[in-house]
């Protein structure tokens, strides 16, 4: 593909939706760019405001911990995949107001306890933190919630 139709193209995917570098990156390699054109085309779009990694991190955090019930860890380690810098990860994550963890956490919980077949209240402790630990949440916020429930 030619570089000036690559271009149109990505443009017109990130006017869709919130992208970040490594996606439109991945994407014109795949479209069989060489490297630098592939450059050449992500700064462009990053001069003309199509891509801004802070706002998609922040849309990104927003939309996992809304719509996903993620915590921070696990958000902030996606983000780190997709080769975001560190102080923006940093900055979306402080950006979400963080209130109401303990009520997602709580919900999630509960069904995730309504589901387990286990008698021994131990696995189901031990099921239940694996659980919320690969939600995202910090240790302090499951002991917290863990404390509320009944096994």
């Amino acid at each position: 593909m030619d570089p000036a139709k690559a271009y149109y193209k990505a443009a017109a995917i990130c006017a869709r939706s919130e992208q970040c570098i490594s996606a439109i990156r991945t994407r014109l390699l795949k479209w069989e760019l060489e490297e630098t054109e592939a450059a050449k085309i992500i700064k462009r779009l990053v001069d003309e405001k199509f891509i801004d990694e802070s706002r998609y991190a922040g849309f990104f955090v927003r939309d996992k911990a809304r719509f996903n019930k993620w915590g921070p860890k696990k958000i902030a380690w996606q983000l780190r995949q997709k080769g975001l810098p560190e102080d923006v990860i940093r900055e979306a994550i402080d950006s979400v107001p963080w209130d109401n963890v303990a009520e997602d956490l709580e919900e999630l919980l509960r069904k995730k306890l309504a589901g387990l077949k286990q008698d021994d209240p131990y696995k189901k402790k031990a099921a239940l933190v694996r659980f919320a630990a690969s939600r995202g949440f910090g240790f302090s916020d499951i002991e917290k919630v863990l404390g509320k429930l009944k096994f």
